[in-house]
């Protein structure tokens, strides 16, 4: 049994973010002591392990709730997973390629300035006058 202290130094998650995932029902309510404090077993640590990955990995709390979900069913294919997996690529890679966009426009912006006075910055012109941006930045 692990309290939410011993809990968040395994996982490297802190205890409000616990006590979220318990509310979020990520993570089971545990069972509590006659002094009210909770003890979870080591599923939990497992579980938490497991969602505290995935958020390194930048998946969704409603993702990680689907694969919680799928877990669950170690029987069944995995295709579900694949699809969040899958979903979840394509939106970094399309997150990628914004800001690559993003690093060349600044790339660009930087190699006009000339390092004289703010005046003459082009810097400072580009950020007032959209038109000197070689692209739509909305789209970034």
């Amino acid at each position: 049994m692990y309290s939410i202290g011993d809990l968040s130094k395994k996982t490297g998650v802190k205890i409000p973010t616990i006590r979220y995932y318990e509310q979020m029902g990520l993570i089971a309510a545990p069972d509590r002591t006659e002094g009210n404090q909770r003890r979870y077993e080591r599923r939990e640590l497992e579980r938490l392990s497991f969602i505290r990955h995935a958020r390194d990995l930048g998946l969704s709390i409603e993702a990680i709730r689907d694969l919680v979900e799928l877990s669950q069913h170690p029987e069944k294919p995995c295709t579900g997973a694949d699809a969040i997996a899958t979903t979840h690529l394509a939106s970094v890679r399309a997150k990628i390629a914004q800001l690559k966009k993003l690093e060349h426009e600044l790339e660009r912006i930087v190699s006009h300035c000339a390092g004289h006075t703010v005046g003459d910055c082009y810097v400072i012109r580009a950020l007032s006058d959209h038109g000197l941006c070689e692209g739509s930045m909305d789209e970034v």
